[in-house]
């Protein structure tokens, strides 16, 4: 809450404190730490002062460190010291939650009166504990525009404060790093710019307070240009004091005016603000005292910095340097390293006349206020249950996710070669220097086929060499540069013989550089023609990056330093995205985490009642894969566990992945007309009883075509495969692979089509008939107009051009096996385990390609495909069909059934989903497979759910998974997951 005195009377009381004339002569900032129900505070206040004898007041001025890493006899002395000194608080340092939740109950119950309970936690309580996420460095946050963001950050660091029972957040620092070299701020700091540094201040500030935690300005009176780290020794700022309140204080300043409730003084000399030989500025009474609270005005808390760091150490021993501070104006006396003789001290400088008792009281009162402020007033023990799922949240990976994305600044984009293009045009590798970047090169495999690289820093010539030998044949080589540190002295960790290698390649082939730490790192790369800062190596990072380079993800962030001469502050901004999948967080699109993990449950019984023996699961809302797990293995024998990159048989998904897309692909180029029939497309069937047949009518199972043909059984005699159709090895005259050591006659192919051909039609009138041979005779049209084969036909305009890797037929020409999940032993017709080939057996005997099946591929694959239905046509800046075909196919074309043309859809009766979920819309559309597949797209809600499955694994007799309905349960779990403004 802002609390501000404007007019005459804040202008005496100005010209009273100061005559400096740096502080607003208009604006006078009040105490800070006055609760809004400031006489319930008072009342509590006085008590608890009243209640306390002059030692144990003392006491209150000193918080001292704590570990929940530790062994016993720190804890006891911790405990000894709360209870004998009445210690005001304790900061907390190394550990993990849920052991510094149960100390800090112990701490509390011990303490005479209520602990502040603080943490130096700049980017987050990981900062310290394990088992907890990270947020962002200063440093990242200063590249992100959204100053909302860094809003939303603190209010989550306060909601994991409040379950730690923490109080007082050692953070933002304010300091403007100035100095490139600085070897403690850095990466710390928000930026060199007063203004940039101000704004993500206060907002990380505000985040913390009006969330009920104090936040703490940091180093006053600013550490942004110094060469020393006051850890090691005492730095030396050399600016002229017009300089420092132009630029180190300005940040302070406009804190002040929005509230800030405390500040740390750091361990620096300043001699144009104290004209004293090498007095720290932590113990100099005219920069506490005269400049901070008069000057300034600032009635917050003051705490020290750290008073075992050796800035301050290395001029006074321990309980000297704490009076020291005291008499120099501060309130606190942080990592204080012997109380009792402080205290001693004290007493014996009150005695002297050094500092008055009512002074010491007076900063008591100060302390209590602002417990009081943080609720200890009503204080009560951690509840520990859970603690660190409760630290843990969606929400917290939903901010983390969103700070991180917008962060990702492109510095350089020579030719816009960003994002990528002309996928099937270009070969991929990805390089990475330091570390293996398993997760960069998996989130880059998402988008392409991306060949992986790596190598350790300076790893030398001759493996440099041949590195450049492996990658000759690329055309894009996008380099990962790891293992970045902070330090300026050692050019922050990068080698030489590193960037040459990228310069050596850059000359060569296109390369794109992304910088994975400290932004000051990039001045190595001064020169290069495409460089992205991702300004920390993380997961998170790993996983962003490859969208912003794919254009999944448009890029807004902005260099916050100046790094050289190319790479200045205010470097980067927007670039717009591809219509490319993203990938983040339920919580990001409106989906709830703890919903959708409910799959599992269902994923589990699955694999436990053997209706499946593994399946993937993937949910995409809003273009943004939200929801992606494997469960179980490729069988039963559990040889092969499930992963992303697992490749299923798609069975009948292929119908509308496949031909379907095809036929809308020549339909929005006028090439196909639904209104005419077989016969206007495939002359020779004119005088057939096929001829005749509506393309329309073919494409909703309404035109008397046979649900199937048990092609094989013609082919097999007494259970045994003919020698006239089939033999065990390759011969001439039988070259068409059917399964793994048997091959089909040439002719095979041939067969089929006349058999299908010559088949007779139900009785009028043509009902309903779910039907494979719609797409026998729609892949023979697609074909006969574009004159080349359906696969080839594919992957040269689809999925080649969308980078579609694993979308293939006959998978086993391109991939390992134990890539693909295995289908059906087939003891009836093959006589082996099919794995690798199509399951069906008419599309194995068609040559793996056939309409109605051969279709392979992973679910984030076919999730690409529904996108681009769901975009209207459009995906990656590429053009398949025009919006009026995807809604003429995907709208119900039957009166008599559910159908498009080619897609299934839910039930039109209300409360009926069919093979969808009760609640999908009507106007979802999608498609399930025999092998236990289903892929579904609700343009409504912008809504994709992806399965994957063998439920045929050994035994295609296996109906549990329909009977159990596994699909549609978890297709209904995936709407309870949507915010109810959603459903």
């Amino acid at each position: 809450m802002k609390r501000k005195l404007w007019g005459p009377i804040a202008l005496l009381m100005l010209l009273g404190i100061a005559t400096s004339g740096k502080v607003d002569p208009f604006v006078a900032n009040e105490d800070p730490l006055i609760s809004s129900d400031r006489v319930e505070q008072k009342h509590w206040v006085d008590s608890v002062f009243s209640a306390m004898n002059f030692d144990q007041r003392l006491g209150q001025l000193f918080m001292v460190a704590a570990y929940s890493n530790k062994d016993q006899k720190h804890v006891d002395e911790i405990s000894n010291l709360v209870k004998t000194e009445n210690l005001g608080g304790l900061i907390f340092f190394q550990g993990g939650p849920n052991r510094q939740a149960r100390l800090t109950n112990y701490y509390q119950a011990q303490s005479k009166t209520p602990l502040f309970i603080a943490m130096d936690a700049e980017w987050g309580i990981g900062m310290r504990l394990d088992s907890v996420p990270n947020f962002p460095k200063a440093m990242t946050l200063g590249a992100i525009q959204n100053q909302k963001l860094i809003y939303d950050m603190g209010a989550e660091i306060a909601r994991q404060f409040k379950e730690l029972g923490m109080h007082i957040n050692f953070a933002p620092v304010v300091d403007v790093n100035s100095n490139p070299n600085n070897p403690v701020i850095g990466y710390r700091a928000f930026g060199e710019n007063k203004e940039t540094v101000t704004r993500r201040a206060v907002a990380y500030m505000k985040g913390l307070q009006d969330n009920g935690v104090i936040a703490n300005a940091k180093h006053f009176p600013g550490h942004g240009d110094t060469d020393t780290d006051s850890h090691y020794s005492l730095p030396v700022i050399k600016h002229a004091e017009k300089r420092i309140w132009d630029v180190d204080l300005y940040p302070y300043q406009e804190l002040f005016r929005e509230d800030l409730m405390s500040v740390m003084v750091a361990h620096l000399n300043v001699p144009s603000l104290d004209q004293g030989s090498n007095i720290p500025s932590s113990l100099s009474r005219p920069i506490v005292t005269d400049l901070l609270q008069n000057r300034m005005n600032f009635q917050g808390l003051i705490f020290t910095d750290a008073l075992n760091m050796k800035g301050v150490a290395n001029f006074s021993k321990p309980g000297e340097v704490d009076l020291k501070a005291l008499l120099a104006g501060n309130d606190v006396l942080l990592y204080s390293q012997d109380v009792p003789k402080a205290k001693a001290l004290i007493k014996d400088a009150v005695a002297r006349g050094l500092i008055k008792e009512s002074e010491i009281n007076r900063r008591v009162m100060k302390i209590l206020k602002a417990k009081y402020w943080a609720g200890l007033d009503k204080y009560k023990p951690i509840d520990t249950y859970k603690i660190a799922e409760r630290l843990n949240t969606p929400k917290t990976a939903e901010v983390i996710e969103k700070l991180y994305a917008e962060s990702i600044t492109v510095a350089s984009n020579k030719g816009d070669l960003l994002p990528f293009q002309n996928l099937d045009l270009r070969k991929f590798a990805s390089l990475t220097i330091g570390d293996d970047g398993k997760v960069f090169n998996q989130y880059l495999k998402n988008y392409t086929q991306v060949d992986h690289f790596t190598v350790q820093k300076a790893a030398g010539e001759s493996a440099h060499y041949n590195l450049i030998k492996q990658l000759e044949d690329y055309d894009v080589i996008v380099v990962g540069l790891m293992g970045v540190t902070n330090s300026p002295q050692r050019a922050f960790g990068i080698a030489p013989g590193d960037i040459q290698l990228i310069r050596t390649l850059e000359k060569r082939q296109k390369v794109v550089t992304v910088l994975f730490g400290n932004a000051y790192g990039a001045k190595a790369l001064e020169g290069m023609g495409n460089v992205v800062l991702a300004y920390e190596n993380s997961s998170e990072t790993q996983k962003l990056v490859p969208q912003v380079l794919f254009g999944g993800r448009s890029s807004q962030g902005i260099l916050p330093v100046t790094v050289s001469g190319q790479y200045s502050h205010g470097v980067g901004g927007y670039l717009s995205d591809a219509n490319r999948l993203s990938y983040g967080t339920p919580e990001s699109v409106g989906l709830k985490s703890e919903v959708l993990d409910k799959i599992d449950e269902v994923a589990q019984r699955m694999i436990q009642i053997q209706a499946a023996p593994g399946a993937n699961v993937l949910v995409l809302k809003d273009g943004k894969v939200v929801f992606e797990r494997s469960y179980g293995f490729l069988d039963y024998k559990k040889t092969v566990p499930v992963s992303k990159e697992t490749v299923y048989d798609l069975a009948s998904v292929t119908k509308v992945l496949a031909t379907t897309q095809a036929a809308m692909f020549l339909k929005s180029r006028g090439e196909l007309d639904m209104n005419k029939t077989l016969g206007d497309y495939l002359p020779e069937l004119k005088n057939t009883n096929k001829g005749n047949l509506v393309l329309k009518n073919v494409m909703i199972h309404e035109s008397g075509l046979k649900a199937f043909i048990p092609y094989y059984a013609k082919t097999v005699q007494s259970g045994q495969w003919r020698g006239d159709y089939y033999k065990a090895s390759l011969e001439t005259g039988f070259s068409r692979p059917v399964s793994n050591d048997m091959y089909g006659k040439d002719a095979l192919r041939d067969s089929i089509w006349n058999w299908t051909v010559q088949s007779e039609l139900l009785p009028k009138p043509y009902k309903y008939v779910y039907s494979d041979l719609t797409m026998y005779f729609m892949q023979a049209v697609v074909e006969r107009i574009v004159n080349q084969p359906l696969d080839e036909f594919l992957d040269q305009n689809f999925y080649a051009p969308l980078g579609l890797k694993t979308l293939t037929f006959n998978p086993y020409l391109k991939m390992p096996l134990e890539k693909i999940a295995p289908t059906e032993n087939d003891v009836a017709f093959r006589k082996r385990q099919v794995q690798g080939f199509v399951h069906d057996p008419g599309a194995a005997m068609y040559g793996g390609v056939a309409g109605h099946a051969g279709l392979f591929g992973t679910a984030n694959d076919l999730a690409v495909m529904m996108q681009l239905m769901l975009n209207k046509g459009t995906y990656g800046g590429i053009t398949l069909f025009d919006p009026e075909t995807v809604d003429a196919f995907t709208k119900r074309q039957s009166n008599i059934s559910r159908r498009g043309w080619g897609w299934d859809k839910p039930e039109p009766e209300a409360g009926k989903g069919g093979s969808a979920s009760k609640f999908a819309p009507k106007s979802t559309f999608g498609h399930t497979g025999f092998t236990g597949t289903c892929v579904w797209a609700d343009p409504e809600n912008q809504l994709v759910y992806v399965f994957l499955s063998n439920r045929v694994y050994p035994d295609a007799e296996n109906n549990k998974l329909l009977n159990e309905g596994i699909r549609t349960k978890i297709h209904d779990i995936i709407y309870e997951s949507m915010t109810s403004e959603k459903k």
